[in-house]
């Protein structure tokens, strides 16, 4: 592994340029759950075990019209996670190499537990493709507002996994409010505020040309390939080095880095060989 550390090291030192994409591995290396397959699901809330429900069936957005306070129950939960739980030190060794590279990085992730923002990444250096849990939307169809939600308080049951009490709702119409998240089956996901990250990451695209590009990619699996496709997407437009880092699927082409391991201890091992090169 300090051989491969090196290596990431060295790429990253030489490149002017850097973009992190990752996934929702990234995340546990923080205290949140794992939501792979059923059984880390049922793991997470073993509420919806007894019920036969799975993550495919609780991110749903029709729960959100049939029964309010359970589909607030699981996100509600989720979003007081969220809020509570800090991000672990890789996220923070990540803002310190963007630091190293006078800003010329970008943020690409499918999670929307908002951690980059939380660990002092601005919101205009991140393409959250799935949307966020912090912005709300209407759940009418026919409001397409979305706007922050630091505001909403959802009281939780955690034995029944209902929100009780008071919902978020819309303060045009009324209606029950949302999270602002790209769901299964969703059709009235309001996009906008992801069409105008994405637009930000086409504009600082554009001035990559000539420079030395490193994609770092963290926790991002194969069972939904969003994140790996935008990682060698970049490969295929740049001279990049890809530099991807899972505990599972560390698998890349030749000529890049794949490398088995937690997010946390990884980011770790590499900063502290990049410290003691720079010192």
């Amino acid at each position: 592994m300090d051989t491969i550390y090196k290596k990431a090291a060295e790429i990253i030192n030489q490149a002017d340029a850097l973009i992190f994409t990752a996934g929702a591995g990234i995340g546990v290396d923080s205290g949140l759950p794992d939501f792979r397959g059923n059984e880390g699901f049922w793991n997470a809330y073993p509420p919806y075990k007894k019920l036969s429900l799975n993550f495919y069936q609780m991110a749903n957005p029709e729960g959100f019209s049939s029964d309010p306070p359970f589909a607030w129950g699981f996100y509600g939960h989720r979003l007081n996670m969220y809020r509570e739980i800090t991000p672990h030190k890789g996220f923070y060794i990540l803002k310190k190499w963007s630091e190293m590279k006078s800003g010329d990085y970008f943020i690409f992730t499918s999670n929307v537990d908002g951690h980059f923002q939380k660990a002092g990444f601005p919101d205009d250096k991140v393409e959250e493709c799935h949307g966020s849990i912090h912005f709300l939307q209407c759940t009418s169809p026919s409001c397409t507002d979305v706007w922050e939600g630091s505001d909403a308080n959802v009281f939780v049951n955690i034995e029944t996994m209902r929100a009780e009490g008071e919902l978020p709702v819309c303060s045009k119409c009324g209606s029950v409010a949302r999270p602002n998240i790209l769901m299964f089956g969703d059709w009235n996901w309001v996009s906008d505020r992801t069409h105008s990250q994405h637009q930000r990451l086409l504009d600082w695209r554009r001035g990559l040309e000539g420079k030395k590009l490193v994609v770092i990619e963290c926790g991002a699996g194969t069972a939904v390939p969003t994140v790996r496709y935008q990682s060698e997407k970049f490969l295929e437009m740049f001279d990049s080095i890809l530099i991807r880092i899972n505990i599972r699927e560390p698998q890349v082409l030749p000529g890049n880095i794949g490398i088995p391991g937690g997010a946390a201890e990884v980011l770790e091992g590499i900063d502290s060989i990049i410290t003691g090169q720079i010192s």
